[in-house]
């Protein structure tokens, strides 16, 4: 691809390292730029400046925060007698949307994998641990939800954080996994197939 300026070029070439994003698609966003008031570009260079530099990662559940608690944490409406475990933040985000759970989080940073050279150590496991085993917090922990991708790495990551949690005689659960909604059998894969039959629950007709 060829550029009329240096300048265009360097822009393209730091856009386009950001994910989806090819040569072209950052082409015309640099373009873009160059057609909006010159404070619009400093807003935004501020803007990302402070993400990188101001945001921080909650000391409880490693959400992101503007605190060194997160708001979730600390808010006196969540259950905090139940911690959903999930593999990164976009999860947490995905999980509010639904607006249909109301206890804390916690957020590994990633599952164990060992072809990526990913163990427990280098995970937020053994904060979990120490999160249910606390027995200075004002509720104790009662159930460890485990939102974990249905992968092998996510079934390892589960299945080692169960034995970790044995000990403490806690109700340890997973998400549903099974078919969606207005999906097709056919067109299932046969590990989501399996899984929805093995998980299946009672159908009432009232």
């Amino acid at each position: 691809m060829n550029f009329p300026s240096k300048l265009i070029e360097n822009a393209v070439n730091e856009i386009s390292k950001l994910p989806g994003i090819g040569k072209k698609t950052a082409l015309r966003l640099a373009l873009h730029l160059l057609k909006q008031k010159e404070t619009f570009t400093e807003d935004l260079s501020a803007s990302l400046l402070a993400l990188r530099k101001e945001v921080q990662y909650c000391n409880s559940c490693f959400n992101i925060s503007d605190e060194p608690v997160c708001s979730i944490c600390t808010s006196q409406k969540r259950d905090k007698s139940i911690i959903c475990v999930v593999e990164d933040i976009p999860d947490v985000l995905a999980i509010e949307n639904t607006s249909q759970y109301q206890g804390l989080y916690h957020v590994l940073g990633g599952v164990i994998s060992p072809i990526q050279g990913i163990g427990p150590d280098d995970l937020k496991i053994e904060a979990l641990i120490q999160r249910v085993a606390n027995k200075q917090t004002e509720v104790k922990i009662e159930e460890v939800i485990l939102a974990l991708p249905a992968t092998m790495e996510g079934d390892t990551t589960s299945f080692f954080i169960t034995r970790r949690l044995k000990e403490f005689g806690i109700k340890v659960s997973t998400i549903a996994r099974g078919i969606p909604i207005g999906g097709e059998l056919e067109y299932t894969d046969e590990i989501t197939l399996g899984r929805s039959i093995l998980t299946r629950v009672n159908y009432s007709a009232d």
